[in-house]
This record gives C-alpha cells, sequence and structure tokens, in this order.
C-alpha cells in the first residue's frame, strides 16, 4: 500500500465525506420516534412475559409447600 501524506489524506477524507448522502431532519425524526415506539412495545412486550413468567413459577414452587 502506498504512503499517503497528509494533506493528501485530509483531501481524500474530505471528497469521501462530500460522497455520502445525509438523512434529512424529517427522516431522522422519523426513525427517532420509530425507535421510541418499538422500544415500548419491547420494554411492554418483556414486561407481560416476565410476569406471566414469576407468576408461573410462583405457582409451581407454591404446590411443593
Amino acid at each position: 500500500m502506498a504512503k499517503v501524506s497528509p494533506a493528501q489524506f485530509v483531501r481524500q477524507v474530505r471528497q469521501e465525506i462530500s460522497r455520502i448522502s445525509w438523512a434529512s431532519r424529517r427522516e431522522t425524526g422519523t426513525a427517532t420516534l420509530t425507535v421510541f415506539i418499538m422500544v415500548t412495545i419491547a420494554a411492554i412486550f418483556f414486561l407481560l412475559v416476565d410476569m406471566v413468567l414469576s407468576n408461573v413459577v410462583q405457582f409451581v414452587l407454591g404446590l411443593g409447600g
């Protein structure tokens, strides 16, 4: 691999950054809202599963006593 001077490296980085297509403010907001909604749904799901499993374990352990 050929060595590149620091100035040439900076030019190449700037050139690559200019090729990136950045998300718009609206797209970023929509993605953020979607993530928050999915996290809330997952949290509620795991809360319900945990409660059901807790009750099942308490029931099974209560049978022996």
